[in-house]
């Protein structure tokens, strides 16, 4: 094992785009300029939003623009049973409980969950109910290796956020925390909008005493009428013809050096220059770039 170890999650929801670049690129150079390695993970964990055939749409895609993973694939879809096994020592420590509140009462409420079913047996549940983790011990703030400490507001930090959907699907927070710790990923390196829920992985990376992780957050791209790109909004695909292009342009968002000789130098040289330049200091810190 090395020192360091990154990955990039996608989810199969649509083609990556140039957002998507942006984060894969970013994880990618962290990990590669460190002498590194970089882990892929499809977070294939919610099918109703997925899109057929976008998960090898993802790999063909990360392969052409010359960004090799190491080692397999790790489908989130293939590891239920350990995501129960986890949740069950939960249930059975007593550190987390059922709730059948609604997302309407929630919002009613604030928008922040008000632990109105804490203590509540899951056994004793018969209406549709979802799985809460008791976050006794909240973390509220966190350094990031770009902005420095990110301070979140006690209320949101000491929530008791969902493990387990009322449809019976496992909660991101819960699947990411696991596979990071299962992974044995030390570093982290995504986009801004991940930023405040940091602070509820860290918390719960804490009560499963796994290694501490270093996070790094990228600004996101944004498209002129203010919206992130992203497939919900309907971001247009990776062009596939100017992948050098592309690749530049995706240097040049992060703050990073690129080539005079643009067009006398290939894919393979532009990205290998990329790794040896690596700057995480030249990274803008401004949340959004249009």
């Amino acid at each position: 094992m090395t020192q360091y170890r990154g990955r990039f999650a996608p989810s199969p929801s649509g083609d990556l785009h140039f957002g998507s670049l942006v984060a894969a690129l970013g994880s990618y150079l962290d990990a590669k300029a460190n002498n590194g390695q970089w882990l892929l993970r499809m977070e294939d964990i919610d099918p109703p939003r997925e899109v057929v055939g976008a998960s090898d749409s993802i790999l063909r895609t990360l392969e052409s623009f010359g960004l090799h993973w190491d080692g397999d694939v790790v489908y989130q879809s293939q590891r239920h049973e350990f995501y129960q096994y986890h949740l069950d020592q939960l249930i059975t420590s007593g550190n987390s409980y059922a709730c059948d509140c609604s997302r309407k009462m929630i919002m009613a409420g604030g928008g922040l969950y008000s632990g109105r079913c804490k203590g509540r047996n899951i056994n004793e549940m018969n209406a549709q109910h979802s799985i809460r983790f008791n976050n006794t011990q909240g973390v509220n703030s966190f350094d990031d290796r770009l902005l420095g400490p990110i301070v979140v507001g006690d209320d949101f930090a000491q929530e008791d956020f969902i493990l387990k959907r009322k449809d019976g699907l496992f909660a991101y927070q819960l699947v990411v925390v696991l596979d990071d710790m299962a992974q044995g990923i030390t570093h982290v390196v995504r986009g801004r909008d991940l930023l405040e829920i940091t602070t509820r992985q860290v918390s719960l990376a804490n009560h499963l005493h796994t290694s501490s992780i270093k996070y790094l957050h990228l600004p996101l791209a944004i498209t002129s009428e203010g919206l992130k790109l992203s497939k919900q909004n309907h971001a247009k695909p990776l062009d596939l013809n100017n992948r050098k292009k592309l690749l530049n342009q995706a240097l040049a968002f992060l703050g990073q050096k690129t080539p005079s000789n643009f067009n006398d130098v290939s894919q393979e040289e532009l990205l290998r220059m990329a790794i040896e330049q690596w700057d995480v200091n030249r990274i803008p810190k401004s949340s959004q770039i249009l």
